[in-house]
C-alpha cells in the first residue's frame, strides 16, 4: 500500500552529476523510466503549527545517562525566515564559542549540547538536545538554556556574533559541496524539499542578508516558551555495568541456505561496466619531508576554493596502559583546551570567526586530526596546528570537564549494544597482553591527571610520528614555504616508542559470548576471528572476496540469504579491518533478540557453504566492477583524495597505490578469492558475540 501510493515517477527526482553526454543520458533516462506509468499520490498532510501549551514528556527506562530534547514548530523550507534561524542557531549551539557551549558545557551543567534546524516541505522544527550525567538536575539545564534564549530575545546578538554565524554557514555549504555525491544530494533535497533545485543558491544570498535584528526577531517569533515540546530521559537502572556471559561451544542445529545470488542474472539489469575505469590516471601528490622528520603530502585542486588537511599522529590507543586506559584519547581531546599564548575560547573563534575547523581523535593505531577552511585562510589552520602540536598546555579546568564527558561516554558506550559486541569481540580475539585489548574503564579515567597528559604529549607527538596530506585550491612552493615557518619550527628530543604485538591465535572452537543489557530490543550480533594487515598480499583478493560475501547488505550472499529469504535481520556486512596491525574478519548483524541465535546458524551455514563450493566467476567479476567503479567515484572528493593518500603513507604503500589500486583489484581471479575464502574465515572456530537484552 505505501509503495503503491508513493512510488511513482511524478513524485520522483533523479539527479545526475559528473561526465556524461546530456542527450545520450537523457536518451537512456527516457527509455528507461519513460515506459512507467504516472500514478495518483496521496498528499501527506501536515501537522498543525498553531501555538499549544507545553507539552512535557518523561521516558523512565533503564539506561546510562540523563537525556533532554526540547522541540518547537518552524515555518516549511521556503519560508523567508529560514536564513536567519539558522544564523541565530550557530549563536546559540555551534561550535566552542558559541553562547550555549560556553554557559552549559563549559561550566558543566550537561555534558554535551546542540541543536539545528529541520527545515521541511511542510513545516520543520528547532530542537536543543543535552546529555546529562546521571545525578545532575534536567531542569536546571532547561532553565539554563531557556536563560540564553531569553537573553537572545532580550538583548539581541553582537554583530560579531552574527558574522561568525554567516562565514561557518557560508563555509559549510562550500565544504559540504565539493564532491558529485554531495552535490547530487544537495540538487535533490532542495527540489524535493522545495521544489527549486536551485534553492541553495538563493538560501546563500539570503544567509548574506540576514540581519541582528532578524536573528532577534526570529528567536522571538519561534523560540516562545509556549511553543515548545520538552522530552526528558530518566534511566531507571544504570546499564553500563553490565557483565558478560561466555560460554564456549558451538551453536545448535543445521540450517540449509539457498543458492546464492546469480550475479549473471543481476548483471541483464544494471548497466555495462567501464573497462577503462581501471585504467584511469589519478594525478599523485607531492611530498613534502621537513627537517624534522614531519611527512607532507600535496595536492592541488582549484575545482572549489577551499583546503582539506588530514592527518595521523602515532600516538592512539594502542599506547594506553591497562592503569591508564583512556589516556591517549584524553590527551587528544584536551590539545585544542588551550596553548602558552591561547586560551581554548580564543583558539576556537580564530578558526569558527572563518568557517574553519581543526579537531583531533584518537583511534586505535593513531590520531587522527582533521583540518578544512576556505582556501584564504590555509595560513591561519596551519598556524593553529603548529601551535597546539607544540605548545598545548592542557588547563586543569579543561581537563576535568573533558574528563567528565568520557565518562559519560563511557557510560553511554557501555549501554549501546553495539560498542559493547565490538569491545568484547577485540577482547576475546586478541591475547590478554595485547594493546587492542585494552579499553577504559571508569576507574582508569577517574585516576587520570594533567600529569599524565603533559607526559604522554611530550612523548608522542612527535614531528617523525606525523603524516600530512593537504588537498585543495593552493601553490605548491607557497605551501612548503609555509610549512617550513610553521611546523618546521616543531622540535624534540624525544624518540618514537615501540610496542610489542602478540600474534593473535585462532580458538580451537567457536566461542561465544554474550553481554546482556538490560531494556534493550534489538540484539547486535558480531562473527569473526583473526586475519590480515594492510601489507598482506592477500589484501586486494580479501577485498573481493568481502564484496561478495557481505559488502553490500542487499546484493550479497549474505544479505540476500539472511535478510532477504530468511528475514531475520535488518542488515548484515561484513569487512576485513585491516590495518598496520592484524586485523579481523568480522560479519555484523542486527535482530530481534529472539531471532539472534538462527541468525548466527544460518550465517555460519553459510560460511561453510562458501568454503565448500566457493565462488563463482561472475560473482567475482561483478565485485571487481564494483569495487573500482565506487573507488573511481570516491575519489571525486577531495577528502577522500586526502585520505587515501594519508592512509596508503601510514600502511608504507606507494605513493602510487593511489592509481594503481583499481589494477590490483581487477588482477584478482576466482582462485585467488577461493583460496583466500579457505584461508581467512574459519566457520568452526569463530568468535560469536551477542549484546541485547537478557536471554530468555
Amino acid at each position: 500500500s505505501y509503495y503503491d501510493s508513493y512510488y511513482a515517477p511524478n513524485n520522483a527526482t533523479l539527479i545526475v552529476v559528473g561526465d556524461f553526454d546530456t542527450a545520450k543520458l537523457m536518451a537512456k533516462v527516457d527509455a528507461t523510466f519513460g515506459k512507467v506509468p504516472r500514478r495518483e499520490i496521496k498528499v501527506a498532510k501536515s501537522t498543525s503549527t498553531n501555538i499549544k501549551p507545553t507539552r512535557r514528556l518523561t521516558l523512565k527506562e533503564p539506561g546510562s545517562t540523563q537525556l533532554s530534547n526540547q522541540v518547537y514548530p518552524l515555518p516549511d523550507a521556503n519560508h523567508p525566515d529560514v536564513p536567519a534561524i539558522d544564523v541565530m542557531n550557530y549563536v546559540l549551539t555551534e561550535g566552542r564559542s558559541s553562547r550555549m557551549y560556553q554557559s552549559i558545557v563549559e561550566t558543566g551543567i550537561a555534558a554535551g549540547l546542540n541543536g539545528g534546524a529541520i527545515n521541511l516541505a511542510a513545516g520543520g522544527w528547532y530542537e536543543i538536545s543535552s546529555v546529562v550525567e546521571v545525578g545532575k538536575s534536567l531542569p536546571k539545564v532547561e532553565a539554563a538554556i531557556e536563560k540564553e534564549i531569553e537573553l537572545l530575545q532580550t538583548k539581541g546578538a553582537k554583530a560579531s556574533e552574527i558574522e561568525r554565524g554567516k562565514a561557518q554557514l557560508k563555509a559549510a555549504y562550500l565544504l559540504s559541496n565539493r564532491d558529485i555525491n554531495s552535490q547530487a544530494r544537495q540538487l535533490g533535497n532542495d527540489q524535493t524539499t522545495t521544489g527549486d533545485y536551485q534553492f541553495t543558491d538563493k538560501y546563500l544570498a539570503g544567509v548574506e542578508r540576514v540581519t541582528l535584528a532578524d536573528v532577534q526577531r526570529v528567536a522571538k517569533k519561534y523560540l516562545q516558551p509556549n511553543l515548545k515540546t520538552i522530552g526528558f530521559f530518566e534511566p531507571t537502572q544504570i546499564t553500563a555495568q553490565a557483565a558478560p556471559a561466555a560460554t564456549g561451544g558451538k551453536t545448535a542445529g543445521t540450517i540449509e541456505t539457498g543458492a546464492p545470488l546469480d550475479a549473471s542474472e543481476l548483471a541483464k539489469y544494471l548497466p555495462p561496466l567501464d573497462a577503462d575505469t581501471a585504467s584511469q590516471t589519478q594525478t599523485l601528490p607531492q611530498e613534502v619531508k621537513l627537517k624534522n622528520g614531519l611527512r607532507v603530502f600535496l595536492l592541488p585542486d582549484s575545482s572549489t576554493p577551499t583546503v582539506t588537511l588530514t592527518g595521523s599522529i602515532q600516538a592512539g590507543t594502542e599506547y594506553d596502559s591497562a592503569n591508564k586506559a583512556g589516556l591517549a584519547s584524553l590527551t587528544a581531546a584536551n590539545i585544542m583546551s588551550g596553548t602558552k599564548t591561547q586560551t581554548a575560547l580564543e583558539i576556537a573563534k580564530t578558526l569558527e570567526n572563518r568557517g574553519a575547523g581543526l579537531a583531533f581523535g584518537a583511534s586505535r593505531e593513531g590520531v587522527g586530526l582533521g583540518g578544512n577552511a576556505l582556501s584564504s585562510d590555509l595560513p591561519i589552520l596551519l598556524q593553529t596546528l603548529a601551535d597546539v602540536v607544540q605548545n598545548a598546555n592542557f588547563p586543569q579546568q579543561q581537563f576535568e570537564l573533558s574528563r567528565r564527558r568520557a565518562l559519560t561516554g563511557l557510560k553511554l558506550e557501555l549501554d549501546n549494544p553495539n560498542s559493547v559486541a565490538r569491545r568484547k569481540f577485540q577482547q576475546t580475539i586478541y591475547p590478554k597482553d595485547h594493546p587492542f585489548t585494552i579499553f577504559p574503564t571508569a576507574e582508569t579515567l577517574s585516576a587520570l591527571t594533567t600529569a599524565d597528559l603533559q607526559t604522554f604529549y611530550r612523548q608522542h607527538y612527535l614531528p617523525s610520528n606525523t603524516i600530512l596530506a593537504i588537498v585543495g585550491d593552493f601553490k605548491v612552493a607557497e605551501v612548503k614555504s609555509l610549512l617550513e615557518a610553521t611546523l618546521g619550527k616543531w622540535s624534540t628530543t624525544a624518540e618514537s616508542v615501540k610496542l610489542k604485538y602478540p600474534t593473535p591465535e585462532l580458538p580451537d572452537k567457536q566461542v561465544l559470548v554474550s553481554p546482556s543489557l538490560p531494556g534493550k530490543t534489538q540484539a547486535i550480533t558480531l562473527l569473526g576471528n583473526k586475519a590480515i594487515d594492510r601489507q598482506d598480499p592477500r589484501y586486494y583478493s580479501a577485498l573481493v572476496l568481502n564484496q561478495i560475501l557481505g559488502g553490500d547488505t542487499l546484493s550479497s550472499r549474505l544479505g540476500t540469504e539472511i535478510r532477504d529469504r530468511q528475514g531475520l535481520t535488518y542488515g548484515i556486512y561484513s569487512s576485513f579491518a585491516a590495518g598496520k596491525r592484524q586485523g579481523t574478519f568480522i560479519i555484523s548483524m542486527q535482530t530481534a533478540p529472539e531471532d539472534a541465535s538462527k541468525a548466527t546458524q544460518s550465517t555460519i551455514a553459510l560460511l561453510k557453504d562458501l568454503q565448500t563450493k566457493g565462488v563463482t566467476t561472475a560473482e567475482v567479476d561483478s565485485a571487481k566492477g564494483s569495487i573500482t567503479s565506487n573507488y573511481t567515484v570516491e575519489l571525486a572528493s577531495p577528502d577522500e583524495i586526502a585520505g587515501a593518500t594519508l592512509g596508503n603513507a601510514i600502511y608504507g604503500l606507494n605513493p602510487n597505490e593511489i592509481s594503481e589500486f583499481p589494477k590490483k583489484i581487477q588482477a584478482v581471479t576466482l582462485e585467488q578469492v577461493n583460496q583466500v575464502a579457505k584461508e581467512l574465515i574459519q566457520p568452526d572456530r569463530l568468535v560469536v558475540v551477542t549484546a541485547g537484552p537478557p536471554q530468555k
